[in-house]
């Protein structure tokens, strides 16, 4: 897609949002740049929000205004690295990740924050570096013990080495259904369990399994000088 064309498609988008959610948004701006992530190589920023706030005691659409940024070379470079790019389904995504950066900032929140910290863990993950094993935390809890990054599922489970050697399999709920998998021969600190066979959309549901923690290594955990032990898997769901 040629730029005069993505800024149309982008323009177009725009003015589909309904007016509420672009109170306090001065307006679009796409630019040419290809602008590369700047620690992670191969990864490119496709939009951003620009907010500036002025002095008052009270925060609001007068007093935050905010220009929204698409950059289509950012979006090109990925297109020229997968023939399948999706350029209207991406650009509809970025613009919405965005303005939802705007009305956080109306509220005061921070929520978008930590799903892009995420969405860099995961990426840290997949690349085979160093990365939190907690990250999916930071992603949005869409019920308890259950998170949602981009596409993926991440189902939170607690186990004692004791529970989870006797164990036969690991059972959990997904969509009001009961599943299970085959147990995994290690539990270790953080054991994440893909699951196979269920239909989840475009993402993944991962099971982790954690291992409880003792009040002692809870407090080296907060000092930041506890090691885990990491571990990944798949197993096929059954139901019953």
């Amino acid at each position: 897609m040629d730029f005069d064309t993505f800024a149309r498609r982008a323009h177009e988008a725009y003015q589909t949002i309904p007016e509420e959610f672009r109170e306090g948004v001065d307006g679009l701006s796409i630019r040419p740049e290809r602008v590369p992530h700047p620690t992670i190589p191969a990864v490119f920023t496709l939009g951003q929000c620009l907010t500036e706030g002025y002095p008052s005691d009270w925060s609001g659409p007068d007093t935050l205004r905010s220009v929204l940024v698409l950059f289509h070379g950012s979006f090109r470079a990925l297109a020229d690295d997968s023939p399948d790019f999706d350029w209207e389904g991406e650009l509809w995504q970025t613009l919405t990740h965005e303005l939802r950066h705007h009305l956080e900032s109306l509220a005061d929140e921070d929520a978008l924050e930590g799903v892009d910290y995420a969405m860099e863990e995961a990426f840290h993950r997949a690349e085979g570096e160093d990365f939190d094993p907690f990250y999916y935390q930071s992603g949005q809890e869409i019920a308890p013990g259950l998170f949602q990054v981009e596409y993926d599922f991440f189902l939170e489970q607690s186990w004692t080495p004791e529970d989870f050697a006797a164990a036969e399999h690991i059972e959990f709920l997904w969509h009001g259904a009961k599943f299970w998998v085959p147990r995994p021969g290690v539990l270790g600190d953080v054991h994440y369990l893909w699951v196979n066979g269920l239909e989840v959309g475009p993402g993944t549901l991962q099971l982790v399994l954690v291992r409880k923690r003792g009040l002692k290594e809870r407090l080296r955990g907060v000092k930041g000088d506890l090691q885990f032990d990491l571990w990944e898997s798949g197993g096929v769901a059954e139901s019953g």
